[in-house]
């Protein structure tokens, strides 16, 4: 059955829209929480979208790369509401042991799933043809590896009745440690890009550096200049329209609309004299268009060999192994007893910012129909799932004492979802 762009684009939105009038799914039963989570980071909506996509082919693969603007906008939405939580006057007040800490995490578990990666590409084959091009798709999976999920890993701490104060400790070594890989997720970009479409040159990295920095700034200029000379009741539509004009210049200049964003929203928050209305209209327009970007991954999940399945598995082995290991040596060498010792056990979780980086890569690498993508996308997806699903039980066994109050990274922060 053909379905049109535009027939395509009426019915995602459509979806989206809907979402935003569904009850989140609670979290209630004791037994079942790893079941609760997955559904609360919205696998029904990649379910959806397997069934519409590859299921009765209704989102056929040239509809979903004529929507790549739509797609890429909801992953510049994700990149933005990430970088709208690092407002200066909160992020000078974390210890300088809390970024050590995240960027150890970060770091250790970035290295040791690009080296497993990459060791995998050499042994199987089909591998190394699904997971293309080999550098920079080994690079992006050990960064999206080294994303937690702030959102979901609140859910997850709520859900194992941890403490309060635990929760928001945990959160924000979540968000550094997202912080983290996001930024890392823009190396393999910079030092080598994706394939570039027919008569179009690769940009270099001090090229590439500069446009995506300077797109940045240049996003947010347009988002202040608007505000200021519009009401208060206009900041949403002036948001919209500079999200809409970052994710455009990051899709179509190959740059990253996620990072683009992200950088955006940064400038943002710090020089708007309205950030806690930025933070709020982007936590409250964000569910439409996670939905949206959860019906596109779930159109365009393949799975051209069995190995992922493998992969994935060892990738979560590898995580929970990394985090493990460098919270506690991080712990021991930094001297924090007031840390909790399972600090690392508890932010396994992930969630839609991880999906949106996969997202990320393929729009860059030439969309739904190129090939060239979806088995990473299907590679992450399915890593979030397992995430999601062995995150309560290893919240359990964590042991998690009450530690003293600390300093969100972003004062006054909506609630969000699993991101």
């Amino acid at each position: 059955m053909h379905l049109s762009p535009l027939l395509a684009l009426a019915g995602l939105l459509t979806v989206g829209l809907l979402a935003t009038r569904l009850p989140r799914f609670p979290l209630s039963l004791p037994h079942s929480t790893s079941f609760e989570v997955l559904l609360a980071g919205g696998a029904p909506l990649v379910v959806a979208g397997l069934v519409l996509g590859p299921g009765i082919d209704l989102l056929r693969r040239p509809a979903l790369d004529a929507l790549a603007p739509v797609t890429a906008l909801a992953i510049g939405w994700i990149g933005a509401a990430l970088g709208a939580r690092a407002e200066w006057r909160v992020v000078r007040r974390i210890a300088r042991s809390d970024w050590v800490l995240a960027g150890l995490a970060a770091g250790v578990t970035l290295v040791a799933v690009a080296l497993s990666a990459w060791l995998l590409t050499r042994a199987v084959p089909a591998l190394a043809r699904a997971w293309t091009p080999r550098l920079p798709a080994i690079l992006t999976l050990g960064a999206v590896a080294a994303i937690s999920g702030p959102g979901a890993v609140a859910l997850v701490a709520r859900a194992a009745g941890v403490h309060r104060r635990v929760t928001r400790r945990l959160v924000r070594a979540a968000t550094l440690e997202t912080a983290c890989g996001a930024l890392a997720v823009a190396i393999p970009l910079a030092l080598h890009g994706v394939p570039a479409p027919a008569g179009r040159a690769a940009l270099d990295v001090v090229s590439w550096v500069v446009l995506t920095l300077g797109s940045g700034v240049l996003v947010a200029l347009v988002f202040l200049s608007l505000s200021r000379e519009s009401a208060s009741a206009d900041t949403g539509f002036a948001l919209f329209a500079t999200m809409l004009f970052g994710a455009g210049i990051g899709w179509a200049a190959r740059l990253s609309p996620f990072v683009v964003c992200m950088l955006a929203a940064a400038l943002i928050v710090n020089r708007s004299p309205r950030p806690h209305a930025v933070r709020r209209i982007l936590a409250g327009w964000g569910r439409p268009l996670d939905a949206v970007l959860l019906l596109v991954a779930g159109a365009v999940l393949t799975l051209p060999t069995v190995w992922i399945l493998g992969a994935v598995l060892a990738f979560l082995a590898l995580r929970v192994a990394a985090a493990w290991a460098a919270a506690h040596i991080g712990r021991l060498a930094l001297r924090l007893p007031s840390s909790p010792q399972g600090a690392g056990l508890g932010g396994i979780a992930q969630g839609l910012t991880a999906i949106a980086l996969g997202a990320n890569f393929l729009v860059l690498a030439g969309g739904a129909g190129s090939g060239t993508g979806g088995a990473m996308l299907t590679t992450i997806v399915l890593g979030v799932a397992a995430a999601q699903l062995v995150a309560p039980p290893l919240m359990k066994l964590a042991p998690l004492t009450p530690a003293a109050a600390v300093p969100e990274l972003s004062a006054n922060a909506p609630v969000e979802g699993p991101r």
